[in-house]
């Protein structure tokens, strides 16, 4: 196991190489000290000047920043997830101090209250004051941390619209400061909760009885997922954790894959379209992010309209595709494809033909749409 954490750990290093990482002294009048943060910046945070992105923070960041940024980059790589900015602090011979709670009321006090103090109003403030961010963050923790995360949830605006709590440490009222909390949300929270069969035996009992609690929870303003690993050790749980986590935060944000396809947008009984106009709507409420429509999105409606044989919704795709790629051939395709499949061949036609002098896309070429054009003319003998 602790072969394959360093596998693990090596492998999303190497992957970082691509991003930037900055190592910075931030002072800190709450705390009285200079604390030290890591700073990974997205592959194309300068290339793209006018984009903006989800912050996610890391405590414990001398040991879970590295996985927890690997994990952020590769994600985004693929798309999976967006672009973010991950921002570690480092705990190493502060911990104990930083994560202090009152034995009465289990809430932070005195060290813990200023440590809590400095990631509320010193070190998130600095981060959106000196880098692009939008509205979206995220807070990852680890045992007494996984704990300490919670206090952000608890205020009446949460801090943090997603947590991470892996294996954690919770405080005596931990568990009903929670359930009573998530009941009465009133905006969109993610919350992931992770143990494994191999975790210390009283918090993996601690996690699991959480679980259930969280688990009886009827809101609809609560995104909530449980994983128990069979074989991770405590201190190995991150790394199986955190790429499930992302996953799940981001599961909308991610292209439509073949089971989404299969099992939701197949067995739709209104439009596709519709679906996938709510799809990208919904990734701009939860996350701030004015995010272009993919081509394999298209793709996968396309295909969904021609398995159904629902040809009336190419009108309202070429409808979106020229709004989304308002220089290709895109629109015109589909917008083809509806004249086409309604018995309209000449308009048809002509929608190919006129797609000549704009830019291929998606592997439709204005070779395609010639070869279409003159098929339908030799058809009909326009």
């Amino acid at each position: 196991m602790k072969k394959l954490s360093l596998l693990l750990v090596c492998f999303f290093s190497m992957f970082m190489l691509h991003s930037q990482v900055i190592y910075q002294p931030l002072e800190s009048v709450k705390l009285g000290e200079t604390r030290e943060i890591k700073i990974q910046l997205p592959r194309g945070y300068d290339a793209n000047p006018d984009t903006y992105y989800p912050v996610i923070v890391v405590l414990d960041g001398d040991y879970m920043f590295e996985a927890v940024a690997g994990n952020v980059d590769y994600y985004s790589y693929w798309e999976d997830m967006p672009e973010s900015i991950v921002v570690g602090v480092n705990q190493v011979g502060s911990r104990s101090a930083d994560v202090l709670y009152s034995e009465q009321n289990s809430l932070p006090i005195e060290t813990g209250a200023a440590f809590y103090e400095f990631l509320g109003s010193e070190l998130l403030p600095y981060v959106d004051k000196t880098f692009r961010t939008v509205n979206f963050r995220v807070i990852v923790g680890h045992d007494r941390t996984a704990n300490f995360i919670n206090y952000f949830l608890l205020k009446a605006q949460p801090l943090f619209q997603a947590y991470v709590a892996v294996s954690p440490d919770l405080a005596p009222d931990m568990q009903a400061y929670l359930t009573e909390k998530l009941s009465k949300l009133e905006t969109k929270v993610f919350y992931y909760l992770a143990t494994s069969a191999n975790d210390i035996a009283r918090l993996k009992a601690e996690t699991e009885a959480l679980n259930t609690a969280i688990a009886g929870v009827a809101n609809a303003n609560l995104f909530y997922t449980f994983d128990s690993f069979e074989k991770a050790s405590h201190y190995a749980l991150p790394a199986h954790a955190i790429p499930n986590a992302l996953e799940d935060i981001f599961f909308v944000f991610q292209p439509i894959s073949k089971s989404e396809y299969t099992d939701t947008i197949l067995k739709l009984e209104g439009s596709p379209v519709t679906y996938l106009i709510e799809k990208y709507e919904t990734i701009k409420a939860l996350f701030d992010i004015d995010k272009p429509i993919l081509m394999n999105d298209f793709n996968a409606v396309e295909a969904a309209i021609n398995k159904g044989e629902k040809f009336e919704y190419f009108e309202a795709l070429a409808k979106l595709a020229r709004k989304a790629y308002p220089d290709t051939l895109l629109s015109n395709y589909y917008l083809a494809r509806f004249y086409e499949e309604t018995g309209e061949p000449k308009k048809a036609m002509k929608a190919y033909q006129t797609a000549y002098v704009l830019q291929e896309i998606g592997g439709i070429t204005k070779d395609e749409m010639l070869r279409r054009a003159d098929a339908i003319k030799a058809d009909f003998g326009y």
